[in-house]
Protein backbone atom coordinates (compact mmCIF):
# COMPACT_ATOMS: atom_id res chain seq x y z
CA UNK A 1 0.00 0.00 0.00
CA UNK A 2 1.28 3.43 -0.93
CA UNK A 3 0.10 6.84 0.31
CA UNK A 4 0.63 9.70 -2.12
CA UNK A 5 -0.71 13.13 -3.04
CA UNK A 6 -4.09 13.30 -4.75
CA UNK A 7 -4.13 14.20 -8.45
CA UNK A 8 -7.14 15.29 -10.52
CA UNK A 9 -7.06 11.85 -12.18
CA UNK A 10 -8.11 10.40 -8.78
CA UNK A 11 -11.26 12.51 -8.55
CA UNK A 12 -13.77 9.99 -9.90
CA UNK A 13 -12.43 7.16 -7.73
CA UNK A 14 -12.34 9.31 -4.57
CA UNK A 15 -15.94 10.27 -5.23
CA UNK A 16 -16.90 6.58 -5.56
CA UNK A 17 -15.27 5.82 -2.20
CA UNK A 18 -17.02 8.79 -0.62
CA UNK A 19 -20.42 7.61 -1.87
CA UNK A 20 -19.93 4.05 -0.61
CA UNK A 21 -18.76 5.34 2.78
CA UNK A 22 -21.25 8.04 3.73
CA UNK A 23 -25.02 8.44 3.50
CA UNK A 24 -24.54 12.12 2.79
CA UNK A 25 -21.46 12.69 0.70
CA UNK A 26 -19.64 15.71 -0.58
CA UNK A 27 -20.35 16.37 -4.23
CA UNK A 28 -17.67 15.74 -6.81
CA UNK A 29 -17.37 19.50 -7.35
CA UNK A 30 -16.58 19.96 -3.66
CA UNK A 31 -13.61 17.60 -3.96
CA UNK A 32 -12.40 19.55 -6.99
CA UNK A 33 -12.77 22.84 -5.12
CA UNK A 34 -10.94 21.54 -2.05
CA UNK A 35 -8.08 20.36 -4.24
CA UNK A 36 -7.92 23.73 -6.01
CA UNK A 37 -7.87 25.49 -2.62
CA UNK A 38 -4.69 23.62 -1.78
CA UNK A 39 -5.89 21.54 1.16
CA UNK A 40 -3.95 18.46 2.19
CA UNK A 41 -5.32 15.68 0.02
CA UNK A 42 -3.80 12.21 0.06
CA UNK A 43 -4.86 8.90 -1.43
CA UNK A 44 -3.86 5.35 -0.60
CA UNK A 45 -3.42 2.95 -3.45
CA UNK A 46 -2.88 -0.76 -3.80
CA UNK A 47 -1.26 -1.85 -7.05
CA UNK A 48 -2.12 1.51 -8.64
CA UNK A 49 -5.79 1.34 -7.56
CA UNK A 50 -7.04 4.08 -5.20
CA UNK A 51 -8.56 2.47 -2.10
CA UNK A 52 -8.85 5.39 0.31
CA UNK A 53 -8.31 9.09 0.87
CA UNK A 54 -7.92 11.76 3.53
CA UNK A 55 -8.50 15.51 3.24
CA UNK A 56 -7.20 17.96 5.86
CA UNK A 57 -6.29 21.60 6.31
CA UNK A 58 -5.40 24.32 8.75
CA UNK A 59 -8.74 25.61 9.97
CA UNK A 60 -7.42 28.31 12.26
CA UNK A 61 -3.91 29.57 12.92
CA UNK A 62 -3.18 26.84 15.48
CA UNK A 63 -5.75 24.16 14.59
CA UNK A 64 -5.76 21.44 11.98
CA UNK A 65 -8.94 19.82 10.76
CA UNK A 66 -9.54 16.42 9.21
CA UNK A 67 -12.25 17.16 6.66
CA UNK A 68 -12.87 13.63 5.46
CA UNK A 69 -11.28 10.20 5.50
CA UNK A 70 -12.69 7.07 3.88
CA UNK A 71 -11.61 3.66 2.66
CA UNK A 72 -13.22 1.46 0.01
CA UNK A 73 -15.43 -1.03 1.86
CA UNK A 74 -13.53 -3.94 0.28
CA UNK A 75 -10.23 -2.75 1.78
CA UNK A 76 -11.28 -1.82 5.31
CA UNK A 77 -9.53 -3.19 8.39
CA UNK A 78 -6.29 -3.72 6.46
CA UNK A 79 -4.46 -0.66 7.80
CA UNK A 80 -5.30 1.80 5.04
CA UNK A 81 -7.21 4.21 7.28
CA UNK A 82 -4.43 4.03 9.84
CA UNK A 83 -1.77 4.91 7.26
CA UNK A 84 -3.82 7.81 5.91
CA UNK A 85 -4.58 9.21 9.36
CA UNK A 86 -0.98 8.87 10.57
CA UNK A 87 0.30 10.66 7.46
CA UNK A 88 -2.24 13.50 7.86
CA UNK A 89 -1.40 13.90 11.57
CA UNK A 90 2.32 13.84 10.75
CA UNK A 91 1.96 16.60 8.16
CA UNK A 92 -0.23 18.74 10.41
CA UNK A 93 2.07 18.26 13.40
CA UNK A 94 5.03 19.60 11.38
CA UNK A 95 3.14 22.89 11.09
CA UNK A 96 3.39 23.55 14.85
CA UNK A 97 -0.35 23.34 15.40
CA UNK A 98 -1.78 22.87 18.88
CA UNK A 99 -4.72 20.63 18.05
CA UNK A 100 -6.41 18.65 15.30
CA UNK A 101 -10.20 18.47 15.19
CA UNK A 102 -12.66 16.33 13.27
CA UNK A 103 -16.36 15.49 13.30
CA UNK A 104 -17.91 12.04 13.29
CA UNK A 105 -21.56 11.07 12.97
CA UNK A 106 -22.78 10.24 16.47
CA UNK A 107 -24.03 6.88 15.18
CA UNK A 108 -20.63 5.85 13.80
CA UNK A 109 -19.32 4.08 16.88
CA UNK A 110 -16.60 2.27 14.92
CA UNK A 111 -15.10 5.54 13.66
CA UNK A 112 -15.14 7.08 17.15
CA UNK A 113 -13.29 4.05 18.53
CA UNK A 114 -10.81 4.20 15.63
CA UNK A 115 -9.93 7.82 16.41
CA UNK A 116 -9.69 7.15 20.14
CA UNK A 117 -6.92 4.65 19.34
CA UNK A 118 -4.89 7.68 18.28
CA UNK A 119 -5.68 9.57 21.49
CA UNK A 120 -8.44 11.72 20.01
CA UNK A 121 -10.77 12.91 22.77
CA UNK A 122 -14.41 13.91 22.75
CA UNK A 123 -14.83 17.68 22.81
CA UNK A 124 -18.59 17.99 22.42
CA UNK A 125 -21.67 16.76 20.57
CA UNK A 126 -23.32 19.06 18.05
CA UNK A 127 -27.01 18.12 17.63
CA UNK A 128 -28.40 18.24 14.08
CA UNK A 129 -24.97 18.76 12.50
CA UNK A 130 -25.71 16.63 9.45
CA UNK A 131 -28.43 17.30 6.87
CA UNK A 132 -30.37 14.21 7.95
CA UNK A 133 -30.58 15.55 11.51
CA UNK A 134 -27.90 13.32 13.03
CA UNK A 135 -25.57 14.90 15.52
CA UNK A 136 -21.80 15.04 15.26
CA UNK A 137 -19.27 14.11 17.88
CA UNK A 138 -16.42 16.62 17.72
CA UNK A 139 -13.12 14.96 18.54
CA UNK A 140 -9.77 16.64 19.11
CA UNK A 141 -6.17 15.55 19.33
CA UNK A 142 -3.72 17.72 21.26
CA UNK A 143 -0.41 17.74 19.40
CA UNK A 144 2.82 17.22 21.31
CA UNK A 145 5.71 18.46 19.17
CA UNK A 146 5.08 16.13 16.29
CA UNK A 147 4.66 12.94 18.34
CA UNK A 148 1.95 10.52 17.28
CA UNK A 149 0.70 8.20 19.96
CA UNK A 150 -1.52 5.21 19.49
CA UNK A 151 -3.13 3.34 22.34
Amino acid sequence: MKVRKFTPDDLKRVFEIENMSFDQSYGINMFQQLYEMGVGFLVAEENGYVIGYVIFWIKYENQGHIISIAVDKNYRRLGCGTQLLVKAISILSLLNLDTIYLEVNENNVGAVEFYKQFSFRVDRVVPGYYENGDGAIVLYLPLDKGKITRK
